[in-house]
């Protein structure tokens, strides 16, 4: 390939990035004029969603969380599912079930009823309040975008993301997800009580009584193309040691900083590399960077490994912040390169 072409070829990337992060402006404006506030936890769903990933939203009742997600639905012109977790849901609630129907000549056949997963965006309300039996119906669909029920495999609508929330004050009646399940989120995102500016900011947009409605702002295909770009954003070869050394900086029997050695009893797994690595490019994507800074990794360690750090029972006896190991881990991994 020539030169003329090459560049020909990059003007053309760059026009077509241009238009997709203008199309991400739309949607960023949308969802913020709805969910008032919060702006960090709006970056970084959206770093989520582009890098491919789902979500595990914490925080307390009435802090907006519905209608965060139905916003980015709406704005994304994507079914949306909301499923509402209890103690009496079943796997079959959510995945579907085989229905036994009999057609104009009398004859009988199975039929699958498709459950409320097979959504593009759908919402795992108060997940940790079901059983793990009905929590681990979802890891198929989280890892590999796909259900299998009775012998049959059915792959899911793409582009599919998943949204789980849960109340981090309400123990009882509820079932706290296995370390194999919150290592399926791509991050973990907590909601803090807003600040007064923000509940005046709230009640001013809801006076009224009612949700402004998100008008389409990225198309279906927009989304994807831009998912694609953010896999095809490159990493330099220190970046992606510096994301390994972070890694092993979250076990206590590795090189790690004294506060993971005294407070943590599994860190993170190599998914949790990947978490780290995805949406930092999606963030220089977005910040309109073709390559992964230091800055990037520090805006996503956080939400990326908070949740894949497993505390020992003096660190849950003290009420140690997993955010503040995950800082840690990556200051550690930094001063040791």
């Amino acid at each position: 390939m020539d030169a003329a072409q090459t560049g020909n070829d990059l003007k053309a990337l760059e026009r077509e990035l241009e238009s997709l992060l203008q199309a991400h402006a739309r949607l960023a404006r949308a969802v913020r004029d709805v969910f008032v506030g919060h702006a960090r936890v709006v970056d970084e769903l959206f770093w989520a969603l582009y890098a491919g990933g789902h979500v595990l939203i914490e925080g307390v009742p009435g802090l907006g969380k519905t209608t965060l997600v139905q916003a980015l639905a709406s704005g994304l012109a994507l079914s949306f599912r909301r499923i509402q977790f209890t103690p009496d849901l079943m796997p079959g609630d959510i995945l579907g079930a085989r229905l036994l129907e009999e057609d104009a000549q009398g004859k009988k056949h199975f039929s699958f009823e498709r459950g409320p997963v097979f959504a593009n965006v759908v919402l795992a309300d108060e997940i940790n309040r079901a059983s793990p039996r009905t929590q681990s119906a979802l890891l198929e669909a989280m890892s590999e975008a796909r259900v299998t029920l009775y012998g049959e495999t059915h792959a899911l609508e793409q582009p599919f993301f998943l949204i789980a929330t849960e109340n981090p004050i309400e123990m009882e009646g509820t079932f706290p997800l296995p370390e194999a399940q919150l290592d399926r989120f791509l991050f973990k995102i907590v909601i803090s009580r807003p600040e007064l500016a923000e509940i005046v900011q709230v009640l001013h947009a809801t006076g009224g009584g009612g949700v402004r409605a998100v008008a389409p702002a990225m198309s279906r295909g927009e989304l994807e193309r831009l998912r694609a770009l953010v896999r095809e954003v490159p990493a330099a070869s220190d970046m992606l040691e510096l994301v390994a050394r972070t890694v092993l900086a979250t076990h206590a029997d590795a090189d790690a900083p004294e506060s993971v050695r005294r407070y943590v009893r599994h860190g993170a797994s190599p998914r949790g590399g990947q978490a780290l690595l995805w949406a930092a490019k999606a963030r220089a994507l977005l910040a309109g960077r073709l390559h992964v800074a230091h800055e990037d990794l520090e805006a996503v360690c956080v939400p990326a490994l908070r949740h894949r750090l497993l505390l020992n029972y003096e660190g849950e006896a003290a009420g140690v912040d997993t955010a503040e190991l995950s800082r840690a881990a990556l200051a550690h991994a930094r001063r040791a390169r």
